[in-house]
């Protein structure tokens, strides 16, 4: 599952613009928007160190959190932030409404198992296609990461979106093909005839 939800306190923004958006992030603020659900969207405004902390813990994008907006509580999830080019501070969250029954589509990421018992043990190396794969998944269970199994893969081996064990209720958002995660390809140099006899 993903990270375990929290919760986050935000004002209502009435007036909005760039000069307002400066001014809120002189003052340690940072401008946000919840749209979706077939709602008006919300301008609030964030503190940025609360918002920055989540960021920075991981797994932002696939947790659901609730906005304490002047006491209305509001379900989202992250769909998109900016950084500041040159700083690297955040400059503006944008927060999707769920609710319990809504399905979503988030970037997940891919976390590989057993190196030591595939050829990367002898060598090989692991050629990742796709660091993360976005998924349908219902917005109260979304996976944190989404495990491949490189046991007993062999040097020349393509490991596809079939070999993840997907939970119940998640698919991919690409349907039609079996698309490749990871490949595992020979070294630059080639592999030792004794090391293909180990493989072997």
């Amino acid at each position: 599952m993903s990270h375990s939800s929290y919760e986050l306190k935000a004002v209502a923004r009435e007036r909005v613009g760039k000069g307002s958006s400066r001014e809120l992030r002189r003052n340690g603020s940072i401008p946000a928007v919840i749209y979706g659900d077939k709602q008006a969207p919300i301008s609030i405004v964030l503190n940025t160190n609360e918002v920055t902390k989540r960021i920075h813990a991981g797994g932002f994008m696939t947790t659901v959190a609730t906005i304490d907006v002047g006491g209305e509580k509001v379900n989202v999830l992250p769909k998109d932030y900016q950084l500041d080019p040159v700083r690297d501070f955040v400059l503006h969250v944008d927060f999707l409404r769920v609710s319990a029954n809504s399905q979503v589509s988030v970037q997940v990421p891919v976390h590989f198992i057993n190196e030591e018992k595939s050829a990367i043990k002898i060598g090989g190396v692991l050629n990742v296609v796709r660091h993360d794969v976005e998924l349908h998944c219902p917005a109260d269970a979304i996976p944190e990461f989404i495990t491949v199994d490189l046991a007993g893969h062999k040097i020349g081996d393509s490991l596809h979106i079939s070999h993840v064990k997907l939970p119940n209720g998640v698919t991919p958002v690409i349907g039609d093909r079996d698309f490749t995660i990871a490949t595992i390809v020979a070294p630059a140099g080639g592999v030792s005839e004794g090391e293909e006899a180990a493989e072997a």
